[in-house]
């Protein structure tokens, strides 16, 4: 055994580890990235409060305690539904996953059956629901084990609170048609800002990108063929995402305009988020870094696996910022819910988005630099 020998071909190693920012970023920053993200997300759980949205016809005061009972929990912030609107509409026009609905008559129901044990003497409370949603069976769930203890401390009879669910769907919704149009804009984000920066990298260091500012082909038209590709592979993986959750889960999504229009504005962003950082970021390794620096934390808390609802609220405003996270409300907005209206929102606020990246990353393109 030389030690000399091992010695000289560790220094080798370490130095060869250094010099790949990749391997460095997958080593150490991402696995603390994750802690911190997840940590985060989860340390609080048990203490995690959700918006619920409660409306009461009936209007007097042991209704009102409902509200007051179910804030006490510490489960619910408790926001009063005006009770002339029609909660079905309201839940659909304000994008709400849940709205809980205290029917009129609930007090003298509540003394009727306190006062002369009459066991059919009862309430339902409806639940107007969006079955699409991944924490609405986690809310309801939480109001279930409330109204049961309710229950239990009025009388040993027939329940008095009882619950209904209506949904503001018509059709019916499983969360693997929640999960798919997250997947879909994660699997677009991460090719079309992988692939720009891995291209773009390789390109300058081998110096071609030089090079082609003496041909005919001009800025623009290696831009444009750049993302015309991005937007083939895009459109290809897509389609081999939906044939596969059409063939083995059976999935219900609307496919419609909506889909390639949230593709093309998915590439466009983060090709252009691509091109700002393989201006300032020279070596490829230290790009593909920067890129996975980026696209990690945003395919975690922009909602492409779980609601953003589960998250702490600081958070919740975090991805409210994130582009990714108008791309997927979009596409659930026009795959799960037929929501037009919203989908046009969301398209709005990501084409504006993905708008000035993309200047910026052609003003950021230039070749006589490079």
């Amino acid at each position: 055994m030389n030690l000399r020998v091992i010695g000289a071909n560790l220094v080798v190693s370490i130095k060869s580890f250094y010099r790949e920012k990749t391997a460095m970023f997958f080593t150490f920053a991402f696995p603390i990235i994750l802690i911190l993200v997840f940590g985060t997300i989860f340390k609080d759980q048990e203490n995690i409060s959700f918006n619920l949205y409660v409306q009461d016809l009936d209007h007097t005061e042991t209704s009102a305690e409902i509200a007051k009972t179910l804030g006490s929990t510490g489960k619910f912030k408790i926001t009063q539904v005006n009770p002339a609107v029609d909660a079905t509409q309201y839940a659909r026009n304000h994008r709400l996953n849940l709205v809980l609905i205290i029917p009129q008559g609930y007090e003298r129901s509540y003394i009727q059956n306190l006062q002369y044990d009459d066991p059919n003497a009862f309430v339902t409370i409806t639940y107007i629901y969006d079955p699409s949603s991944a924490s609405v069976n986690t809310k309801m769930e939480i109001l279930n084990a409330v109204f049961a203890k309710l229950n239990q401390g009025l009388t040993g009879k027939p329940p008095f609170i009882r619950t209904a669910v209506t949904s503001i769907l018509t059709r019916k919704y499983r969360f693997i048609e929640f999960f798919i149009p997250g997947i879909i804009a994660m699997a677009v984000m991460t090719a079309s800002l992988a692939g720009t920066v891995n291209v773009n990298t390789e390109l300058r260091q081998k110096g071609i990108i030089r090079k082609l500012s003496t041909t005919p082909i001009t800025r623009t038209d290696w831009i444009l063929s750049n993302i015309v590709y991005q937007f083939i592979l895009a459109v290809i993986s897509t389609a081999a995402m939906l044939l596969v959750s059409y063939a083995v889960f059976k999935v219900n999504l609307e496919i419609n305009a909506w889909l390639p229009l949230f593709i093309l504005l998915d590439v466009f962003a983060f090709v252009g988020i691509g091109m700002i950082l393989t201006r300032f970021v020279q070596e490829a390794q230290s790009a593909a870094a920067a890129a996975n620096a980026i696209m990690f934390p945003m395919m975690f808390l922009s909602g492409s696996f779980f609601p953003i609802e589960m998250m702490p609220s600081f958070l919740q405003t975090f991805a409210r910022v994130l582009p990714l996270y108008y791309v997927n409300e979009g596409l659930r907005a026009s795959m799960v819910s037929a929501d037009n209206l919203a989908a046009l929102e969301y398209s709005g606020v990501i084409g504006a988005f993905a708008t000035v990246v993309f200047i910026l990353g052609i003003m950021a393109t230039k070749w006589e630099e490079d």
